[in-house]
């Protein structure tokens, strides 16, 4: 850690990265040290505009620097396991974006690392800190709720368009979107899961990772609880507007997520419903970082992230996960979710899209 006490941080991709780039260099727990980006126009063009000086094309320099104490990874997804191992074992804190990894092999590399080294590691999961599920969870803890009867969860996004590694990509190896929320709420992890596949893709995006499917749509068997939750994802061929979505349906009062971006939620009391406007959580915050709870980091639309235009700004998340994980480390305790939980949620994914292979068989998780 710097002299001042602040965690010096390295943001490595700078697409989605970006949009985090002020929220380091304004919270009062950080320092904005470097960047790393494959492209050296790109991360020259970023540096300028941020005016941060130290610039790396390569991951591996950006680790051996000792001026960097945590790591907030935002590559492609194949680089999000080995990147994440490297750089435990570089010492370094690590940040990064989901999903954890996209087999169960780097899943366990990524919790032993983290382990062996001693170092802090969360997975940046946005809906856990959306101002849905925070607007929920206060519910939830207050009582409000009664007791969590069942939840749903639902991801669905066109990516058609994205960068090619995407392309066929199965959906449930991206689904922490709507599973993190159904784990959380109740405080539970997965503990094993029953998966059908629906719907065919276009021929063409088969063969990358060999998956078929437009539609996968999973049962989730929750460890010490009577609990089952339902997640859905797709990712092609599938008309709908963008939706990150969960449900929460319990005794006294059920939570449904809007089903049109934009329009108020609902609650429901007994058989009563009631339309809500969820509000913003910005309160929780340090002062400095609260506007980007609503706004994106940029100034015009043209520049903003598709993840974040099309996710509605991620619910307000962005300075909420980065407060998560600068505190976590300057208090030294485990980020919320740490790596056994971003592991549990990540392996629901692969272990969902594993059974819809299989016709549906149940997938018992990997317990670390």
């Amino acid at each position: 850690m710097s002299s001042a006490d602040k965690v010096r941080m390295a943001i490595i991709g700078l697409g989605f990265g970006s949009e985090f780039i002020p929220i380091y260099q304004k919270h009062p727990a950080a320092e904005m040290v470097a960047i790393c980006q494959r492209d050296a126009e790109a991360l020259n063009r970023i540096g300028d505009a941020f005016g941060i000086e130290k610039r790396y094309t390569d991951y591996g320099e950006l680790l051996a620097d000792p001026d960097i104490d945590a790591v907030h990874i935002n590559t492609p997804i194949p680089d999000h396991g080995p990147m994440s191992v490297a750089g435990l074992e570089a010492n370094k804190h690590v940040a990064c974006t989901v999903p954890m990894a996209t087999s169960a092999d780097d899943c366990r590399r990524i919790v032993e690392a983290q382990r062996a080294s001693g170092r802090k590691y969360m997975m940046m999961e946005t809906v856990v800190y959306s101002r849905e599920f925070l607007f929920v969870k206060q519910l939830h803890d207050s009582g409000e709720l009664g007791r969590l009867q069942f939840l749903r969860g639902s991801h669905m996004q066109e990516m058609g368009g994205w960068p090619g590694y995407w392309e066929g990509l199965p959906p449930m190896w991206y689904a922490t979107h709507c599973v993190s929320p159904c784990l959380c709420l109740p405080g539970k992890l997965a503990e094993s899961v029953v998966c059908h596949g629906s719907g065919r893709i276009s021929d063409d995006l088969i063969p990358k990772y060999g998956s078929p499917f437009a539609i996968e749509t999973a049962t989730i068997k929750l460890a010490d609880s009577d609990l089952c939750v339902e997640v859905t994802r797709s990712l092609f061929n599938t008309a709908r507007q963008y939706i990150e979505s969960f449900d929460a349906y319990a005794e006294k009062v059920s939570y449904e997520w809007t089903r049109v971006e934009h329009e108020p939620a609902v609650l429901h009391r007994g058989e009563e419903p009631e339309r809500v406007e969820v509000p913003d959580f910005a309160h929780l915050l340090p002062e400095p970082v609260q506007r980007f709870t609503t706004k994106g980091v940029y100034d015009s639309d043209e520049n903003v992230h598709l993840s974040f235009k099309q996710g509605s700004g991620h619910g307000g998340s962005h300075p909420h996960l980065a407060h998560e994980f600068l505190s976590a480390v300057i208090e030294d305790r485990a980020p919320l979710p740490d790596a056994v939980t971003s592991a549990n949620w990540t392996l629901t994914g692969i272990c969902a899209h594993e059974s819809a292979m299989q016709g549906g068989a149940r997938v018992d998780l990997p317990r670390f």
